[in-house]
C-alpha cells in the first residue's frame, strides 16, 4: 500500500514539473512509438499540460489541508484566530492604559 501511494506521489510531482519542452520531447517519442500520431501531438500537448496544471492545483490544496488539520491537532491557532487574539490584546491594552 506504501508503495502505491509514493508511487502516485511521485507520479503527481512529475506531473506537476512538465514543461511545454518535456511534453514536445514525450509527443515526438510516442510519435516513433507509433502510440501517437503526428495529428494528435498538439492536442496531447494541450491536454498533458492543463493536466499538470490541475495536479499542481490539487496537490496545493491538499497540502494546504493537511497542513490545516495537523495544526489544528497541535491546536496551534491559524493566522486569523492569532491576528484576533492580537487585537483583542491591543483593545484591552488601551482600555486598561486610559484607566490608569
Amino acid at each position: 500500500m506504501a508503495d502505491i501511494i509514493k508511487n502516485a506521489v511521485l507520479a503527481g510531482i512529475g506531473l506537476m514539473s512538465l514543461t511545454h519542452e518535456k511534453a514536445e520531447e514525450f509527443a515526438k517519442e510516442l510519435i516513433k512509438r507509433g502510440e501517437l500520431s503526428e495529428n494528435d501531438k498538439s492536442k496531447f500537448v494541450k491536454d498533458a499540460l492543463d493536466q499538470s496544471e490541475k495536479a499542481k492545483t490539487e496537490i496545493g490544496e491538499k497540502i494546504e489541508k493537511t497542513v490545516e488539520t495537523i495544526m489544528s491537532k497541535m491546536n496551534i491557532p491559524t493566522r486569523k484566530e492569532f491576528d484576533e487574539l492580537k487585537s483583542m490584546v491591543e483593545e484591552l491594552s488601551r482600555k486598561t492604559n486610559k484607566t490608569e
